[in-house]
C-alpha cells in the first residue's frame, strides 16, 4: 500500500492531467449535438492518430524501469487505436448509406 501511495504522490502532476483531460473530453463531447457526432469523429481519427504517434514516441524515450509511465503510455496506443478504428466503422457505415442500390 505504501508503495502505491508513494508511485501516485511521484507522478501527481501526471494523474491530475490525465484526470481533467478526462473531465475536458466529456464536456466537450456531451455538448456536441447528434447530427454532428458523425462527421466530428470522422475529423477526430486524425487526432487520434498524431495521440498514437506522440504516444509510441514518448514510450520509446522513457526510462524502461517507469512502469506507470509505461503503462499510461500503453493505455494511451490502446484507446487512441480504438477510438481511430471505430471512427473509420462509423465513418463506414455512414458513407454506405449515401451509396445506390
Amino acid at each position: 500500500m505504501e508503495s502505491i501511495i508513494n508511485l501516485i504522490s511521484e507522478h501527481r502532476e501526471m494523474l491530475y492531467f490525465v484526470i481533467l483531460s478526462v473531465f475536458v473530453g466529456i464536456e466537450v463531447i456531451g455538448g456536441v449535438p447528434t447530427v454532428l457526432h458523425t462527421p466530428l469523429m470522422s475529423g477526430a481519427n486524425a487526432i487520434h492518430g498524431v495521440v498514437i504517434v506522440g504516444a509510441i514516441y514518448v514510450m520509446l524515450n522513457i526510462d524502461p524501469s517507469n512502469v506507470f509511465a509505461l503503462v499510461l503510455g500503453f493505455l494511451a496506443v490502446l484507446l487512441g487505436t480504438l477510438n481511430v478504428v471505430g471512427g473509420f466503422v462509423v465513418t463506414d457505415r455512414m458513407l454506405e448509406m449515401f451509396k445506390k442500390k
